[in-house]
């Protein structure tokens, strides 16, 4: 096992060892507190264990923009709760490996209640629809139990299959190797970017026995070193990990606004 595997093995250790945080002892934030007038941190962090129990910045349950983590909550919906045609199964392909927005249409348009019903079933309090997909809204730490809940109570979901293989590049021509992805032991991840100013991106991935959400005020660099370097405040003293060279998306926003998607 590498350093960053180690690193990461000791930050799912502590979800299991460590309180949450809303209880007196804190865990480590993924930069330290601002002070009265300083920017919010650009990185919300959400890990969540098998074991049950949880880690992540102070900020993880900030309702932010969903971007295409929303594309999550759509599949889930066409796959547990539609009419089972070859279309949905087709379009919630498209959406998880490609991030394929015409399929998001098709499949919020057919289901327009599709993201305030899997928000209610799963207890995602953050999650809330917006006036289309592209704007509606999540939290860091909904999508972390989002997949925490598939993991648990649906293992043969295509949406962690299709997570596993998704495509180098999205749809659009966006690369898909960044964020939480670039953590040791991820199996597989989902993306998601805005498509104006200023830029937003997030990612949420699994592995075995954990989940794991972020979303960042800034690039896919950006984030993946805010991520990377989430592990060297669990060891301090050690370093941190190398960071990989990561093209950075040019685009971004928060929120999106109406009838603008995003990636």
């Amino acid at each position: 096992m590498d350093y960053r595997a180690l690193a990461f093995a000791a930050l799912v250790t502590c979800c299991a060892l460590g309180p949450p945080v809303a209880q007196a002892a804190p865990v480590p934030d993924l930069v330290p507190p601002t002070a009265a007038g300083e920017p919010a941190p650009r990185t919300a962090l959400s890990v969540r264990s098998l074991t049950g129990l949880s880690w992540g910045t102070a900020d993880e349950h900030q309702v932010r923009s969903a971007l295409s983590l929303a594309k999550l909550y759509l599949t889930d919906y066409a796959l547990r709760h539609g009419d089972g045609s070859a279309g949905d199964l087709a379009h919630g392909e498209r959406m998880i490996r490609y991030s394929d927005d015409a399929a998001a249409d098709a499949v919020a348009a057919k289901y327009p209640g599709a993201i305030a019903m899997v928000a209610a079933e799963y207890g995602l309090a953050e999650t809330r629809p917006g006036a289309n997909w592209g704007s509606s809204t999540t939290s860091t730490a909904d999508v972390a139990d989002f997949l925490d809940a598939k993991l648990r109570t649906d293992p043969a979901s295509p949406i962690l299959s299709w997570m596993a293989t998704a495509a180098p590049r999205a749809a659009d021509g966006t690369e898909q190797n960044w964020g939480t992805a670039a953590l040791p032991g991820v199996q597989g991840t989902k993306w998601g970017w805005s498509d104006a100013p200023p830029q937003e991106v997030a990612s949420a991935s699994f592995g075995p026995g954990f989940t794991v959400a972020a979303h960042t005020r800034g690039g896919p660099a950006d984030q993946t070193a805010d991520v990377l370097g989430a592990l060297s405040t669990v060891l301090p003293g050690r370093g941190g990990p190398a960071v990989p060279a990561i093209p950075a998306h040019t685009t971004g926003s928060l929120p999106v606004p109406e009838g603008q998607w995003s990636g």
